[in-house]
């Protein structure tokens, strides 16, 4: 079993069985985000997508993704965060 230090996670962890991602992004994904990391940020991905309206088959929309997994994974720029307001299914508005 391959161990990283999982930024998402702050904590030493199983890491992934290959690069999630194309490119340098998914190797520095696949050095520095566990398993477990990674499923957090799909959970996160799913609603990114729905509370913004994104399709994964608009470009432009890939790249605002892109930012949301950066600022999620690794903590860069301003996005990755859950949108503003945004309640998890059953909470109160």
């Amino acid at each position: 079993m391959r161990m990283v230090n999982c930024k998402v996670l702050k904590k030493e962890a199983e890491g992934l069985d290959a690069p999630p991602y194309p490119g340098e992004i998914g190797l520095r994904i696949y050095e520095n985000v566990s398993k477990q990391g990674w499923l957090d940020w799909l959970n996160r991905l799913t609603t990114i997508i729905n509370e913004n309206g994104l399709s994964t088959a608009d470009p432009a929309n890939l790249e605002i993704i892109e930012q949301h997994m950066l600022g999620f994974l690794f903590g860069e720029g301003e996005m990755g965060q859950l949108p503003p307001g945004f309640q998890a299914a059953g909470g109160k508005k």
